[in-house]
């Protein structure tokens, strides 16, 4: 005949208990939170015109999204106002993880100090989830410019003050302040020529009419692949795995220009922490895919995924990086 149950055997029971129901509380809300997210179809926002970085991004998380949660995913290009037009659209969207954003690095840390009426505070309105990708800048030369190194670009600038030119894809764009910062470390003036996009910049270093630019990687990739453009050096610490044959600026003595072209994944205000935490490990997952981390570098990028507040800690580093170049160089918006 069993006796009674001791206190001391009572005590062990609810010590049980507690620690079971500890596992699996966390348990239960992952579970609560993944079918809140399959409930509804995701609209990812890309607030710039589809096959460039932003649009590749949010497509493939769009596809992973559906996978993993057996709703449909729709890429909403919602072009124009630099990106403001999409921002806007997820701003005002429900906090409820159904509604991203894929933006660039511009848009979130050099547009807040750059534009004067900038329609949002990026500490209120957006809730960060994670950085997706980045890309390495290049600073890339027309054969035209008979430029084949940053040995010989530093000489010509030097022997022609102000005169020999950069393209950028726009005033205060992270690719401007990079020849900012490329020109004060080299210790030589260039002429900024800004266009208004990568496409025509491109273009007219391509065509031989601007002899020098700062784009990202994965723009001129193709174009250093066949010879149309000379690679002088990556904008990064280390030579990117996209490009490992293309030195860096720091290798040819320019140090301290380290400009990362990234793109991040951002929710409207109010979006829950648990479904903000669910969503960065699901961009996380779909970007350790072998298929697409093969895609990305095909792109010149690589993935980039971060925690939530890392990512947090990482735009606010940034914006006060920028800000403070923006003021010294006295920079404004066109």
């Amino acid at each position: 005949m069993r006796g009674p149950i001791t206190m001391q055997r009572r005590f062990s029971f609810s010590l049980l208990f507690a620690a079971l129901a500890a596992v699996a509380l966390p348990a239960a809300a992952q579970s609560d939170v993944h079918k809140q997210l399959a409930a509804e179809r995701f609209t990812i926002v890309s607030p710039f015109p589809p096959g460039g970085p932003v649009d590749t991004l949010a497509r493939m998380l769009s596809d992973g999204l559906a996978r993993r949660y057996g709703q449909a995913a729709v890429v909403d290009n919602q072009v124009g106002a630099a990106g403001n037009i999409g921002m806007e659209k997820v701003k005002r969207a429900k906090g409820d993880g159904h509604t991203l954003l894929v933006i660039p690095a511009g848009n979130v840390t050099i547009n807040p100090t750059l534009m004067p009426n900038f329609p949002f505070d990026m500490q209120k309105d957006f809730v960060p989830i994670t950085m997706l990708a980045k890309a390495p800048n290049v600073l890339v030369a027309s054969p035209a410019s008979g430029i084949r190194n940053v040995k010989e670009l530093v000489a010509q600038a030097k022997a022609r003050p102000g005169t020999l030119s950069y393209a950028s894809p726009g005033v205060g764009s992270g690719l401007h302040l990079a020849g900012e910062l490329f020109k004060q470390q080299a210790g030589i003036d260039l002429l900024h020529v800004p266009y208004k996009g990568t496409p025509p910049a491109l273009n007219d270093v391509l065509g031989g009419s601007v002899p020098l630019m700062f784009s990202n990687l994965p723009a001129t990739l193709p174009f250093i692949g066949n010879g149309k453009l000379i690679a002088l050096g990556v904008t990064e610490a280390a030579r990117s795995p996209a490009a490992p044959d293309i030195p860096t600026l720091a290798e040819q003595g320019i140090q301290g220009v380290a400009v990362t072209s990234w793109y991040g994944l951002m929710a409207p205000r109010g979006t829950p922490p648990a479904v903000v935490d669910q969503l960065a490990k699901d961009a996380a997952e779909i970007l350790a895919q072998p298929e697409v981390r093969e895609r990305l570098k095909a792109q010149g990028m690589t993935a980039a995924a971060m925690k939530p507040a890392e990512f947090t800690a990482h735009i606010r580093d940034e914006t006060a990086v920028w800000a403070r170049i923006v003021k010294a160089r006295n920079i404004v918006a066109e």
